[in-house]
């Protein structure tokens, strides 16, 4: 009955890890918005060392439509300026010496419906996880049946993963469809 526990822990455990992958995914695409995770994959090379841009300076966004960038040291500029550009996200950064503004361009058509297919492929691929974690729960549950587990458990087992999986891909189709409506909203 252990087993049978470990199982359904460690199945839940894991389909709650990819609902946050998801989310953290859906956090990195950019909604017009200027979110400072926008620049969450953005690393800087600091004294040898490559180091992610947030903790070598401040990120704040003062409106809407803006980054601002304050590097903990002014020599940093020019390093942090290099590293936003490398990074291929369309920004394109301007200082004034001694903080680093990124205006966040408005969003065509186009590449509105371009981050709805990019939402939409995620959220696939988080479904596509779920459903592998069910499969691989069903198979342990099965190889438990075979060692002695009644019938009865193991059917029940099977209905209340197969419950998890229900919720999980409804829980995953809000977060997408909030994230659409999002990208959608001008």
């Amino acid at each position: 009955m252990s087993d049978l526990n470990s199982i359904l822990n460690y199945t839940k455990e894991h389909m709650e890890k990819a609902i946050e992958h998801t989310r953290i995914e859906f956090s990195r695409l950019r909604a017009g918005k200027a979110m400072p995770s926008l620049l969450d994959g953005v690393m800087v090379e600091y004294y040898g060392a490559n180091m992610p841009l947030n903790q070598v300076a401040s990120v704040n966004t003062p409106d809407a439509r803006t980054i601002s960038v304050q590097p903990w040291e002014k020599s940093m500029i020019p390093v942090i300026e290099k590293a936003i550009m490398n990074a291929n996200l369309g920004f394109n950064p301007q200082n004034d010496g001694t903080i680093i503004l990124i205006p966040i361009p408005p969003l065509n058509e186009e590449r509105r419906l371009s981050l709805v297919k990019q939402v939409k492929h995620e959220a696939e691929n988080s479904k596509i996880a779920v459903r592998n974690l069910r499969k691989d729960a069903n198979e342990k549950i099965k190889k438990l049946q075979k060692d002695g587990l009644s019938e009865d458990l193991a059917k029940d087992a099977e209905n209340d993963v197969q419950k998890m999986v229900d919720n999980f891909i409804k829980k995953i189709d809000e977060i997408t469809t909030v994230k659409e409506k999002e990208i959608m909203t001008v």
